[in-house]
């Protein structure tokens, strides 16, 4: 399968039409479709589905568009890593992260000091939860992961942020435990609750718990993001940390921490036994000069 015939695809696959791909790749529409048809009988099965008008990926078709992506980012990056010298300082920095705010605050501000040193230099940010930023990170489609404890990161380098997020729930401002300036494990028996579906993460909860209380799961989650309507609706609260809380930002929910408190620490992790690009390698020390400049002024 040439990268060629797989950027053909992914251009009538945005395009959803032949003549207008055909156009934007300066071909003919005759010639692409020739390409095409000879794309589905080399896998033995059909990409597209023909309409008079615009086509559409079959099943086969949205995996191949995701995996073409992938490939292509990742070979674009190749190039920019091998073509790079340490002079120029020139590409694009891969950030895998979830939503907490003590790594969102050090990531904003270590990005603007290094975008104020090297300005060609282009972030690029995919929002996912820890299993799926390690996937990413091990496929090289993520430079630098941004993991929220417990993990397992044996296998990879990191810097453990010096700042810590606590657990609780987040619940609509209309829930009777709102009030509350923390919350027991008593107090979430039998109430319905989202879960995060990381094992690891449901252990640590359990641990917390000490087998005092059974929770009510009625969802699992990976973004706090996804149930936000039910908490809004006071259907159920959320386990989760104050950082996504605050991310979120919304007026008519709030966070309530556990007691005895529960808090979990963020890692800046990236691949062992790597050869780093010049332009990650100094992120990476920028990253490092500014925990240390951190760690320095709460000793303090």
């Amino acid at each position: 399968m040439e990268l060629r015939i797989l950027w053909y695809f992914l251009m009538v696959a945005r395009e959803k039409n032949i003549t207008r791909a055909a156009k934007q790749l300066h071909m003919t529409q005759p010639t692409l479709s020739r390409q095409l048809m000879q794309l589905e009988d080399e896998l033995g099965k059909p990409l597209f589905i023909r309409g008079k008008r615009k086509i559409e990926l079959t099943d086969e078709g949205v995996l191949l568009r995701r995996r073409a992506e992938e490939i292509l980012s990742l070979v674009n990056k190749t190039e920019q890593e091998i073509t790079q010298s340490e002079e120029e300082m020139v590409g694009q920095i891969m950030i895998g992260t979830g939503i907490f705010s003590s790594s969102q605050t050090v990531l904003s501000q270590v990005i603007e000091e290094f975008h104020d040193e090297y300005p060609l230099v282009k972030f690029d940010i995919y929002v996912g939860n820890a299993d799926l930023i390690k996937e990413r990170v091990d496929q090289g489609l993520v430079d630098i992961g941004i993991l929220l404890e417990p993990v397992d990161i044996s296998k990879y380098n990191h810097l453990r942020i010096p700042l810590q997020e606590k657990w609780g729930i987040i619940v609509s401002k209309t829930n009777s435990l709102a009030n509350k300036p923390y919350v027991k494990k008593e107090d979430l028996k039998e109430l319905p609750l989202f879960l995060t579906n990381r094992e690891i993460v449901q252990s640590e909860i359990s641990n917390w718990l000490k087998g005092d209380v059974s929770l009510h799961s009625m969802f699992s989650y990976n973004f706090a993001s996804a149930i936000l309507p039910f908490i809004q609706d006071d259907q159920g609260a959320a386990i989760t940390v104050e950082g996504a809380y605050q991310v979120l930002n919304q007026k008519n929910i709030c966070f309530i921490p556990f007691y005895p408190e529960l808090s979990t620490n963020t890692v800046f992790i990236w691949k062992k036994y790597t050869r780093l690009s010049p332009v990650i390698d100094r992120f990476i020390k920028k990253v490092q000069e500014y925990l240390e400049k951190s760690r320095s002024l709460y000793e303090k």
